[in-house]
């Protein structure tokens, strides 16, 4: 009797953690992807419910951290080491408007049962902060992965464990297989009409440590600079700054504005980043739902989705990989 099979439609993050979850449990699985690089590819692999936390976000944050817990106990077993980049949050703020802010999020996560640390000496924890930065507050729990090393390693770990790669589709009556689950992103509803999935532009920069530059920072480090967010996180070889937010439709095209504040921000943060080399400027587009919540679950007797998760999409993998599987163990 062969085993059942499992296509997997998206080759992105979600789409392989569903995917390694679902041969473990002894599917057959094959992956429809594209070879161009998607949303995946474009992140800061940030790990952060509490920092990425504001009131009235209340279920995201719940299962947020759920799938941070999972991080911690299980999904990174086989995989190999250095995927983690960063073992802690350190939350800043500029200004004092800034300040009054993270004291509204430290306030609300306190009152949700899961209080962070709140600090007045943030440079004592991470030395490259500019000078007037005092007031912050860290997350002692979250991670920050290397998100391009991950989506490698995933792969990895699929054909390892016997997962078939095949081309994208467009329509669901061209696969063949058992059961079907759309993880392709902002692709998704030309597959399932109806699914309420919009693209969200981010811009990213990848900043190079050079000979000479101060050192990397050693915490991710999430600021609100003049009312804006920028998120600072670190890589073997440098540091990774997000993340603007527009909507675009489909535009990925990397403009000078978003790169400018970027910069701005970041150096206004951290000033020694200035002396870092430019390396790299791209855009994404994140799958976004219109409550931030992500789509994941059964459509019908074969079919299940596996998106709109927003700028959360490593944070909720494993989640998200659980939740198919309990589904897919209702199928066999």
């Amino acid at each position: 009797m062969r085993n059942n099979m499992l296509a997997v439609i998206g080759g992105g993050v979600i789409g392989l953690a569903v995917a390694r979850r679902a041969a473990a449990d002894g599917w057959s699985v094959r992956v429809h992807r594209t070879a161009e690089r998607g949303a995946s590819w474009v992140a800061g692999g940030m790990l952060a419910p509490h920092s990425e936390g504001w009131p009235g976000e209340e279920a995201q944050l719940a299962i947020g951290l759920e799938s941070l817990k999972l991080w911690r106990t299980g999904f990174l077993e086989g995989l190999p080491e250095g995927i983690v980049t960063a073992r802690q949050s350190l939350v800043v703020a500029v200004d004092r408007a800034d300040v009054a802010d993270l004291q509204t999020v430290a306030k609300w996560l306190s009152a949700q049962g899961h209080p962070v640390t709140p600090t007045t000496a943030a440079r004592d924890l991470e030395p490259l902060l500019a000078q007037g930065i005092r007031h912050g507050f860290t997350a002692d729990t979250e991670l920050a992965v290397d998100n391009r090393a991950l989506v490698g390693a995933l792969e990895q770990a699929c054909e390892a464990a016997g997962v078939q790669w095949a081309p994208p589709v467009t329509d669901l009556a061209e696969v063949d297989a058992d059961v079907r689950v759309i993880a392709n992103g902002i692709d998704a509803p030309t597959l399932w009409p109806g699914l309420a999935v919009r693209p969200v532009k981010g811009e990213v920069l990848r900043l190079r440590w050079r000979k000479g530059c101060m050192p990397l920072p050693q915490n991710v480090v999430r600021a609100r600079v003049h009312g804006r967010q920028v998120y600072l996180v670190p890589r073997p070889d440098g540091v990774v700054v997000g993340a603007t937010q527009y909507e675009h439709g489909r535009d990925t095209t990397v403009v000078v504005t978003g790169v400018r504040d970027l910069l701005d921000d970041a150096c206004a943060v951290m000033p020694a980043l200035g002396e870092y080399e430019l390396a790299e400027c791209a855009a994404g587009l994140r799958p976004m739902t219109p409550d931030g919540l992500p789509l994941v679950g059964r459509l019908d007797e074969r079919t299940l989705v596996a998106t709109g998760h927003g700028r959360n999409g490593f944070l909720l993998a494993p989640w998200t990989a659980e939740q198919i599987a309990a589904e897919l163990r209702g199928t066999r």
